[in-house]
């Protein structure tokens, strides 16, 4: 395989055809393993031959996956797999998995995106804050001190804790009460934690089927940073473009998260003339999310570089559920670097004052750079 193929999501893939592939509830669930196991590996698997031949020990792997490894390694390809998928009665609904991990990366193929010099985008050490993550108060684990403790060890600056409105009961949606306790902890920390980090009160709102918010004008004004997520009818195949811009001219809504509401491997997410949603973003203001979480990475580097030529701003954020999980945000930078975005179109990016000005304009601007160009 070529240098700069990706060569831990091939592999990764592969396994998870193979497990699809399987009769065996048992077998099924040890070939995802292992392909979760790669897929995370911080090393690409072809540093981990050993001079011997063999494969260094990774937990989860095992001779059945390794098998798999060295064939692609030598040759590019699987005849295990292959021959597997062919036998089961699933070829059809793997060959659409298949289509669905186009521009996913690898956590070796991220840390080498963040190293590459060449690159032009943003880089690690200008992102400040992370503006997507779930705390306790929804379907989160951390608290919101663990949150504030867990960003300070990255270097940030700012952060904002983002969890579910009230109509997404399945994710543990906050009702308006908890949000105003939710709301008093925050206050009460950024007082503890007053010139070393500032913590944002946001909320990730629910966008209907018709594009409006599960959030009334009244409630969204409660909170501080509104972002605005589809979580239905994501495996439609009808055009969807009025639902997001109507959604993204919400004079509320700040960020368009996970705007495809895509799943690697598993669905597509919405469909949608994504020129159009660009457009309506970049005139109204709102950023477009690059969600890093690894199973989403959504947007992936391709479109949002159609979106930078659009005009948009960025948010690359973790969507954290823990305080393990910030890293993802990692993700969103190394696809952020692939598109070429430079750190003045990404909020993370920016000064706190620059940011809050930003969350808090009344007015619904194009974007201008620093100085002031539009």
């Amino acid at each position: 395989m070529s240098d700069d193929e990706d060569v831990n999501a091939v592999i990764g893939g592969l396994l998870r055809d193979l497990a699809f592939a399987q009769t065996s509830p048992q077998r099924t669930f040890g070939f995802k393993r292992a392909a979760a196991a790669v897929l995370s590996l911080e090393q690409p698997l072809t540093s981990l031959v050993q001079p011997d031949g063999t494969l260094a020990r990774i937990p989860g792997i095992g001779p059945a996956s390794s098998r798999v490894i060295f064939e692609v390694l030598e040759h590019g390809a699987s005849t295990t797999v292959e021959d597997a998928v062919v036998r089961s009665a699933r070829a059809s609904d793997i060959a659409r998995r298949r289509a669905l991990r186009d521009h996913v990366l690898s956590r070796a193929k991220v840390l080498q995106v963040l190293q590459e010099p060449a690159l032009i985008g943003t880089r690690l050490a200008d992102y400040h804050g992370d503006l997507q993550m779930h705390s306790e108060w929804s379907d989160g684990s951390p608290t919101l001190k663990e949150i504030v403790e867990g960003c300070l060890a990255r270097g940030y600056l700012f952060a904002a804790v983002s969890d579910h409105s009230h109509g997404l009961k399945i994710a543990g949606g906050m009702s308006m009460d908890e949000a105003a306790h939710q709301r008093r902890e925050i206050d009460r920390l950024n007082g503890e934690y007053a010139q070393r980090f500032r913590l944002i009160h946001g909320i990730e709102a629910n966008i209907g089927a018709d594009g409006t918010l599960d959030l009334s004008d009244e409630e969204a004004r409660q909170f501080e940073l509104v972002l605005a997520a589809p979580h239905s009818k994501l495996r439609r195949l009808e055009d969807q473009t009025d639902r997001l811009r109507r959604a993204v001219e919400n004079p509320a809504v700040r960020i368009l998260a996970h705007p495809r509401g895509r799943i690697a491997g598993s669905r597509a997410g919405i469909v949608a003339e994504w020129p159009t949603i660009f457009a309506a973003a970049a005139r109204n203001g709102v950023a477009i999310e690059i969600d890093g979480d690894p199973a989403r990475q959504d947007l992936d580097y391709a479109l949002a570089a159609a979106a930078l030529a659009a005009g948009c701003i960025f948010a690359l954020d973790s969507d954290a559920h823990s305080v393990g999980q910030l890293r993802y945000a990692e993700t969103a930078i190394a696809h952020a670097r692939l598109a070429g975005i430079p750190p003045d179109r990404i909020v993370n990016c920016w000064p706190i004052d620059r940011l809050l000005s930003w969350i808090s304009a009344p007015a619904r601007l194009q974007y201008t750079d620093a100085q002031g160009r539009s």
